[in-house]
C-alpha cells in the first residue's frame, strides 16, 4: 500500500525535518506501532530494511523499550534449559 500525505512546507521547516521526510514518517509509523505492540521487532526490521540487531539499536536510539515481558523471559528460560540438557 502506498500512502501519500501533504504537509505544508512551513510545518516541515518548523519541525526541523530533514530532506527525507518520507523516511521520518515511516520511522514514526514503525515506532508508534511497536509501542502499541501492533508490530514485532522483526516486522520493524523488515519495514525499515534493517537487521534485527539494527532495529533493536534503532529503537534504543529513540528510547523505546523492548516489548519483552515475564512470559517472554519464561519461554527463553525453557529454551535455554532444552539446549543445556542436550
Amino acid at each position: 500500500m502506498e500512502v501519500t500525505i501533504s504537509i505544508p512546507d512551513k510545518f516541515v521547516a518548523a519541525a526541523g525535518a530533514s530532506s527525507d521526510v518520507s523516511r521520518q514518517m515511516l520511522e514514526a509509523f514503525a515506532i508508534e506501532n511497536y509501542r502499541q505492540e501492533k508490530m514485532s521487532l522483526g516486522q520493524i526490521a523488515e519495514l525499515l530494511g534493517l537487521s534485527v540487531d539494527e532495529a533493536n539499536a534503532f529503537l534504543k536510539k529513540h528510547k523505546i523499550p523492548l516489548n519483552y515481558d515475564l512470559a517472554d523471559l519464561a519461554e527463553d528460560c525453557r529454551t535455554i534449559e532444552r539446549f543445556v540438557r542436550r
